[in-house]
């Protein structure tokens, strides 16, 4: 079965009339096509009897290379007012009674579409390509744990080369490096060193390495449209006692996460199972984000394992769990692992163990 095939099954599902995609993460999983997104209004609909693209003129000739669903062109000249109402006709959806939205299109683009359907209920993509594409086929496992490696290997060489005096940015690079010898696009690389580390998302900077400093790192690349993201801890010298303490919470709290993920489980289930244990150690308030994330074709994609999720986990659902602790002015600690839902439970990407790295 197509995966447009997949999609208008959920529609049937969940009684929806009518998808309108635009480019972006939801449009290259169905069709492949990755089309360059501006102003110009490029939208894909599908409906339980067709689907076809409002296709800017000069998006044609190299988006035709890429899929064979019917266009429906417009130039600057003409505006794409005509083709829009054109297309709802050729897929019969101008009396469309419920209509997803991609989420990330463009607010003018989506005020084209439901200013033609009035009486339309408009939802987003959550219950139909959204829940698709939560759910990770077996290819697509194939290359997450590909990247997944590529993301080891990164790490691995970063702490290599790490020693006191080398700047976050420096250590970055040969995160950058190892990814490219990898064959994957680097995407980010968190590097935080002492009380950088106590800000979840620091800015990798001029900062220098010292002895006694530890250091977050927080990596990803793409490879083939897939994404990885890992977050390792390490020291340079000897951990302090107070440390090696908030570590093991830390540790703790994934373990318990790992323990609570399971299939008919909810999402905020496993994030109440990390937070407990964070909690219970009096670092409540020091953990100052969600557990985890979906991870896919972008490096945050539902599920999202937040307090207030009522997402359903499943097998094949992708996501990340990923605890911490920030003390400002101290030192931060996370360690993050991607995790892939089997019926007994995660499958954890990563063959990097979680141990902290001590850097003599």
């Amino acid at each position: 079965m197509t995966r447009l095939d997949r999609l208008r099954d959920q529609m049937k599902r969940e009684a929806v009339d009518l998808v309108v995609l635009a480019p972006g993460a939801h449009m290259l999983w169905l069709t492949g096509l990755a089309p360059h997104g501006d102003e110009r209004p490029l939208l894909l609909g599908v409906s339980l009897t067709g689907a076809g693209f409002i296709m800017p003129a000069l998006e044609a000739e190299s988006a035709r290379r890429g899929t064979d669903l019917p266009f429906v062109t417009w130039t600057d000249t003409e505006g794409p007012d005509a083709a829009l109402d054109q297309l709802l006709s050729d897929l019969g959806a101008g009396d469309a009674g419920v209509v997803v939205l991609d989420e990330c299109m463009r607010a003018d683009h989506a005020a084209l579409v439901t200013d033609r359907l009035p009486r339309a209920t408009r939802r987003f993509t959550a219950s139909t390509i959204g829940a698709l594409r939560m759910r990770k086929e077996a290819g697509e496992y194939k290359l997450l744990k590909q990247n997944a490696l590529a993301a080891d290997r990164a790490m691995q060489a970063a702490w290599a080369a790490m020693t006191p005096g080398m700047t976050e940015t420096a250590v970055a690079q040969v995160v950058r490096d190892s990814f490219a010898a990898s064959g994957a696009q680097p995407l980010f690389a968190i590097v935080g060193t002492g009380a950088n580390g106590a800000m979840p998302h620091h800015q990798t900077g001029d900062s220098a390495l010292a002895t006694g400093d530890s250091v977050v790192m927080d990596i990803g690349g793409r490879i083939a449209g897939y994404s990885s993201d890992i977050t390792r801890m390490a020291v340079l010298g000897s951990p302090s006692e107070d440390y090696l303490s908030v570590h093991a919470v830390v540790e703790e709290a994934v373990q318990a996460a790992l323990a609570a993920a399971r299939p008919g489980v909810p999402a905020s289930h496993v994030d109440l199972a990390a937070r407990q244990v964070i909690a219970d150690a009096g670092y409540a308030e020091a953990f100052l984000h969600r557990t985890g994330h979906g991870l896919g074709s972008e490096v945050h994609e539902p599920p999202y394992i937040t307090g207030a999720s009522d997402t359903i986990l499943d097998e094949g659902m992708v996501f990340s769990i990923e605890p911490g602790i920030y003390l400002p002015g101290r030192f931060g600690i996370r360690l993050e692992d991607i995790v892939i839902l089997r019926a007994d439970g995660p499958e954890i990407l990563s063959d990097l163990p979680r141990d902290l790295k001590v850097i003599a």
